[in-house]
Formats: structure tokens, sequence, C-alpha cells
């Protein structure tokens, strides 16, 4: 009897340690969404926020992220020879 379980102990070890990780990939994939947009398209408290951060700087990108409901925007700006990241709240805090 131990020489079956010590048989089956690899299979079953592989089957518990990948189906956690493609279901874990599968439902990243659909709780989370990123998308470019502009800065038109963005509520306007997240616009009035992003201008104040990038005031003297250049906007160079913005995404749109939803996850778990739950929507941010990421923006890069190049100010000062840097290149900076925010992390705006839908609200724009």
């Amino acid at each position: 009897m131990n020489t079956k379980w010590l048989l089956a102990l690899p299979a079953l070890l592989s089957l518990a340690l990948l189906s956690p990780a493609a279901v874990s990939a599968q439902d990243k994939k659909e709780k989370e969404k990123e998308e470019k947009v502009t800065l038109d398209q963005c509520p306007e408290a997240v616009q009035k926020t992003i201008k104040a951060e990038a005031e003297g700087g250049k906007i160079e990108e913005i995404e749109k992220e939803t996850e778990k409901d739950v929507t941010t925007y990421e923006v890069e700006i190049e100010k000062d020879g840097k290149d900076i990241e925010i992390k705006i709240a839908a609200d724009g805090k």
C-alpha cells in the first residue's frame, strides 16, 4: 500500500501546485484590465490632479487600470529631467 502512495505522490503534488497557478492567472486576467487613455478621457477630478502633478513637465502616458472593480489611473510624467510615475484614484486623490 505504501508503494502505491509513493508512486501517486508526485502526480498529486504536480496537480496541487499547478492548478492554483493556472486558476490564479486566469482570475487575474478576468479581474484586471488596463488601457491607455488620453487626458480628456479621464474624469475631471483625475484631470485636475494630473495637471497639477505634471505642471512644468510632460505627460508621457496615462493608463486606466481596473482591478476588482476599483479603477485607478497610472500616469507617467517627465519633469525636471526625471521620469515620475503616480497613481490616482478615480476620485482624483
